[in-house]
C-alpha cells in the first residue's frame, strides 16, 4: 500500500528522533489499525510470504497455539495455518514442495514441528472437542494433502506417513455421531493418503487399510459411503419425479421438450454430480480389504441419529462440514439400504451419460469396483444367495423411444440379477458412434466373471437369460452396421471376440448353470434365429484376417471363436428348413423349432475350446495406474476449488466458543 513519506516506517521517540522499525511489525501495525495494506498492492501477499524467518516464527507459534486450552485460540491457530500454507503454496512454490517446507517451517526444525503439529491435530480429532473445531482440523489436513495437483509430489505428505492420522480417522468412523458430522471429510482425506506414491514406495495407509478388521469401523465406513450415495440417488429421484403425471398437457409438453433438448443436457440437468472421491474410497476398501466384502451384505435399515453432547452445539456449527449436506433424511421415501443395492442404483444413474470426462471416469470407476466384487469368491456367494434377495430400483436412461424409467416394482432377487440387468442396460444404451469400447469390454468382463462363478459352483440363477443374449446379439449387429465408422479408430474384433466367447461359455457349460433344460434349448433357438448376424460377422473377420491389416491377428482369433456357433447354425438350419418345407404353415413356430433342436442334439459335433472359464484377474498396476493418478488429481483440484477456511463468520465463532475469558 503506498505510504506518505516517513509514515508507518519510523517510530517517533520522546527526543523527536526516529527509530527504524522491522517491516513485518509495520505490516502487523497496519492490520491492527483496521486497514488492508493489500488493497492497492496486488503483489502484497507475494512480498509478504518472502519474509521467510517471519513465516517460520508465525507457523511455529500457530502450531504451539493448537495446544491452547481455549478452543477459540485453536480455531484462530488453524485458520492462520491454513492461510499460511495456502499463501505459500500459490504460484511458483506449489511446484516444489521442498521450498514450501523450508518457507513454512525451515528444514532444520521441520521434523520436530510437524510431528508436534500432527499430534495436536490427532488430539483434537479424537478428543471431546466441538464439531466446528474437528471440521476445521480435517479441513486443514486436507489443505496440507492437496497443495500439489499430483499428490505424489507433495513432500508434506511424508510427515503424515511418518506421523499417522489413520487411527484418528478410524475413530471418527467408529463413532455414530462422529461419522455423521465428519465422515465425508475423513473418507476424502483417507482416499488421498492411500494414493500417495502408491506405486513407488510402501504406503503405511495402504497396509493399515488392508489389514483393518474392526467391524465397527468398517461398518461405519460403509455407512458413510451408503449415506452419500443414497443422497445422490434421492436428488436424482426428486428431479425425475413428475408432479403432473397423467396430465395430457404435461405429456405433450414433455414430448415437445424431448424433440429439442439433447439427451446429454437432459440427463445432466437432473442435478446428480459424479462423486469420484466417495467411489475412490469404496474402490480402495473393496480392492484392499477383504474384510470389507462382508460389509457389502449389511443392511443399513435405520439412520443413526446423533445425540447432543456437552461439546456439541445445538445450532449449526460455525465451521460447517461437507458431511452435513450428505446427512441421510429420515423423512424421505428412500430408506437406507444395503450398500451394494445403493451403489448399483447410483451406477444406473451415473452410467446414463458419458459425454464428459468426469462422468466417463466415474462410470469407469463404477465398473472397476463391480469387477473387483465379481472376482471375489465370498462376494459372489452373497451375490448369488437366493436367501439374500433385494429389490434394486435401477434407473434406465431416457432414449428417443422411451422415457426415463425406474424399475420400482421388481420382485426381490439375488443381487447378481441386478448386476446383470445393469450390464445389459449399459450395453443396450451405449451403442453409439463414439463407442465406449473400453467400458463395454469391462461390462462384458463382469458378465464373464459371474458366469464363471456360476459354472464353477453350479449355481442355477433364476434370470431371464434371453435379455442378455438379445443385448449381445444387438451389439454384434451394431458393430457390423457401423464397421466403416468404427474400424479406423477401434479394434472392434476384440470386442466381438469377447461377445462370442460368452456365447461359447453358454454353449459349452450352459447345462451346468442355466436354470432349466428349456433355457439351454432357448439359447440354441436364439443362435439359429439370428444366424445371419453370426454369418456376417464371420465374413467380416475372414476378410480382415486375410488382408494383412493391423487387425489381422484379432480377426483371425474371431474366426476361431465362431467355430461352435457356426457348427450349430450349419447343423440345425438345414433341418429347420426341411421341417418348414413340409409344414402347412408359412413359417415354423418357436415351439416347432425348439422341437427340431431337441431331437437333433445327438448328431451335433462341437469343438471343446480351452480357457472359456478363465479370465485375467484385475490388477491396478500397470494398466490403470494412469487412470487413478488422473482421478486423484481431479479430486484434489475439486477440493481446492471448493474449500473455505478463512472467511468464517467471526460472530458465529464467538457465539459457539463463548467460554473464552
Amino acid at each position: 500500500m503506498p505510504r506518505a513519506k516517513n509514515q508507518a516506517v519510523l517510530r517517533q521517540k520522546s527526543n523527536s528522533k526516529m527509530e527504524l522499525k522491522e517491516k513485518i511489525i509495520d505490516i502487523y501495525d497496519v492490520f491492527l489499525q483496521g486497514k488492508d495494506p493489500s488493497r492497492d498492492n496486488p503483489n502484497f501477499w507475494d512480498e509478504f510470504f518472502l519474509l521467510k524467518d517471519t513465516i517460520n516464527n508465525l507457523f511455529y507459534h500457530a502450531v504451539a497455539g493448537l495446544k491452547d486450552e481455549y478452543p477459540i485460540r485453536i480455531i484462530n491457530s488453524l485458520q492462520t495455518l491454513c492461510a499460511l500454507v495456502r499463501g505459500v503454496c500459490k504460484d511458483r512454490l506449489a511446484d516444489n514442495s521442498f521450498d514450501v517446507i523450508d518457507t513454512l517451517v525451515g528444514f532444520d526444525h521441520a521434523e520436530e514441528v510437524l510431528q508436534d503439529m500432527i499430534q495436536s491435530l490427532n488430539t483434537v480429532l479424537v478428543g471431546d472437542f466441538s464439531v466446528s473445531l474437528k471440521n476445521l482440523t480435517l479441513r486443514f489436513l486436507l489443505v496440507l494433502a492437496t497443495i500439489t495437483d499430483n499428490v505424489s509430489q507433495n513432500t508434506l505428505m511424508e510427515y503424515m506417513m511418518i506421523n499417522s492420522v489413520f487411527e484418528s480417522l478410524i475413530t471418527i468412523l467408529s463413532n455414530p455421531v462422529g461419522r455423521q458430522d465428519h465422515g465425508y471429510e475423513a473418507l476424502l482425506l483417507l482416499a488421498i493418503l492411500v494414493n500417495y506414491r502408491k506405486y513407488e514406495s510402501a504406503n503405511p495407509y495402504i497396509v493399515k487399510l488392508s489389514i483393518l478388521d474392526d467391524e465397527v469401523a468398517l461398518t461405519g465406513l460403509g455407512w458413510v459411503i451408503s449415506s452419500v450415495l443414497t443422497n445422490h440417488n434421492q436428488k436424482y429421484q426428486q428431479t425425475t419425479e413428475d408432479p403432473a403425471k397423467g396430465s395430457w398437457f404435461n405429456t405433450i409438453s414433455s414430448m415437445v421438450g424431448h424433440m429439442f433438448v439433447p439427451e446429454s443436457v437432459e440427463v445432466r440437468s437432473r442435478g446428480v454430480e459424479p462423486d469420484n472421491a466417495i467411489l475412490l474410497v469404496l474402490y480402495e476398501s473393496v480392492h484392499l480389504n477383504r474384510n470389507f466384502i462382508s460389509i457389502l451384505a449389511h443392511n443399513h435399515t435405520e439412520p443413526v441419529s446423533p445425540q447432543p453432547t456437552a461439546s456439541t452445539s445445538p445450532k449449526s456449527p460455525a465451521v460447517p462440514g461437507a458431511a452435513q449436506k450428505f446427512h441421510y433424511d429420515p423423512n424421505s421415501m428412500e430408506p437406507l439400504m444395503n450398500i451394494q443395492v445403493t451403489f448399483l442404483c447410483y451406477c444406473s444413474i451415473i452410467m446414463q451419460d458419458l459425454k464428459d470426462t468426469q462422468r466417463y471416469s466415474n462410470t469407469k470407476l463404477c465398473l472397476i469396483i463391480i469387477s473387483c466384487i465379481a472376482e471375489d469368491q465370498y462376494a459372489n456367494y452373497f451375490l448369488h444367495d437366493a436367501n439374500l434377495a433385494f429389490r434394486v430400483p435401477l434407473h434406465r436412461a431416457p432414449m428417443r423411444h422411451r422415457k426415463p424409467v425406474t424399475e420400482r416394482d421388481v420382485s426381490p432377487r439375488p443381487l447378481a440379477c441386478a448386476v446383470l440387468d445393469l450390464m445389459v442396460e449399459f450395453i443396450m444404451s451405449h451403442m453409439m458412434k463414439a463407442l465406449p469400447q473400453e467400458l463395454l469390454m469391462m461390462s462384458l468382463g463382469i458378465i464373464h466373471r459371474l458366469m464363471c462363478y456360476q459354472k464353477k459352483c453350479r449355481v442355477r440363477l433364476q434370470y431371464p437369460w434371453k435379455d442378455l443374449w438379445t443385448a449381445l446379439i444387438s451389439l454384434l449387429k451394431y458393430l457390423l452396421s457401423n464397421e466403416s465408422v468404427l474400424l479406423p479408430t477401434q479394434n472392434i474384433f476384440e470386442l466381438a471376440c469377447k461377445v462370442v466367447n460368452l456365447f461359447n461359455l453358454f454353449i459349452t457349460y450352459g447345462d451346468t448353470f442355466l436354470p432349466t433344460a428349456g433355457s439351454y434349448d432357448a439359447l440354441y433357438y436364439e443362435i439359429i434365429r439370428m444366424h445371419q448376424v453370426f454369418d456376417n460377422l464371420y465374413s467380416l473377420a475372414l476378410r480382415y484376417s486375410t488382408n494383412g491389416g493391423e487387425y489381422r491377428n484379432t480377426a483371425t482369433k474371431l474366426t476361431n471363436c465362431l467355430v461352435n456357433v457356426r457348427a450349430i447354425v450349419n447343423h440345425f438350419t438345414p433341418k429347420v428348413d426341411s421341417c418348414s418345407a413340409v409344414s402347412p404353415q408359412p413359417s415354423l413356430s418357436e415351439e416347432q423349432v425348439l422341437e427340431v433342436v431337441r431331437s437333433n442334439y445327438d448328431t451335433l459335433t462341437l469343438k471343446l475350446q480351452d480357457s472359456l472359464d478363465q479370465y485375467e484377474r484385475y490388477a491396478e498396476k500397470p494398466k490403470q495406474s494412469a487412470f487413478f493418478t488422473e482421478l486423484v488429481r481431479s479430486i484434489v483440484l475439486k477440493f481446492r476449488h471448493t474449500i473455505t477456511v478463512t472467511n468464517l463468520e467471526q460472530q458465529s465463532v464467538l457465539e459457539e466458543f463463548s467460554t473464552i475469558q
